[in-house]
């Protein structure tokens, strides 16, 4: 069985964010970038299914600048064997994004595409659904449980009333939730490996696929600093804060 694992290169979630100086945009100089947290359990999943005999090769795909190799190839080290730049110097959209995967997907034909289920960037949460949409496939999202028999992938997942348990015929998409399971540390013999697995750029433009953007960005800044407490000496003066200043009670 093949599984393919897209990634994305996010700033590390540890990072505190700030945008540039005319407000376009993130500011991305000089800040430590890591594999979107989400992917990186996709990512550990894959491994896991492959440790336990169920998967014989692991995919791992990107979508972005040549920069994203070092994810790539941080990919590899934990247990992916090969990977694949799709070179693109064009922020995409989820839609974009999910065509290229579509054609990554028919390309590679694989059994099982695992993606994290959002980007701690974009915080989408869309890029699963759509590839699924895109290929027919069936679909189970924020997985917080995995198990794959019988041509079948079986997925428990949260949702309001407790759990929920569905089972997809293969090939199938699978997006990930945090308790799904805790990434490992790469080691280093393993990122000395990585270097020399293979790892395939295609440009963009080969696909010939229309990835136009939809929405533009008109301004990014910090949210208002939030003004400090008050302490209050009664529970009277309290509730007459929250009745005259408040206005939260009447």
């Amino acid at each position: 069985m093949k599984i393919l694992i897209p990634i994305k290169r996010v700033v590390d979630y540890n990072v505190k964010v700030r945008p540039t100086s005319d407000e376009s945009g993130v500011d991305l100089n000089n800040v430590k970038m890591a594999i979107n947290p989400f992917c990186e359990i996709a990512v550990e999943e894959a491994v896991r299914l492959k440790e336990s005999g169920v998967a014989e090769e692991i995919v791992a795909v990107t979508i972005g600048s040549s920069a994203a190799q070092e994810q790539l190839r941080t990919s590899l080290a934990l247990g992916a064997d090969r990977a694949i730049l799709v070179e693109s110097e064009t922020e995409l959209e989820p839609l974009g994004i999910a065509k290229l995967l579509k054609a990554v997907v028919e390309k590679e034909s694989p059994d099982l595409v695992i993606l994290g289920k959002q980007a701690i960037d974009g915080d989408n949460n869309q890029t699963g659904q759509k590839l699924a949409a895109l290929l027919g496939y069936p679909q189970a999202t924020f997985a917080s449980e995995l198990s794959i028999s019988d041509g079948k992938a079986t997925v428990t997942r949260e949702v309001d009333g407790g759990l929920q348990t569905v089972s997809v015929n293969l090939p199938a998409i699978v997006t990930t939730d945090l308790r799904l399971n805790e990434p490992r540390y790469a080691s280093l013999p393993n990122i000395m490996k990585a270097k020399s697995k293979p790892l395939d750029v295609m440009p963009v433009a080969d696909f010939e696929i229309d990835i136009t953007p939809r929405i533009s960005t008109l301004k990014v800044s910090l949210p208002p600093e939030r003004e400090a407490g008050v302490i209050v000496e009664t529970v009277d003066e309290l509730v007459d804060k929250l009745k005259n200043e408040a206005k939260v009670i009447t």
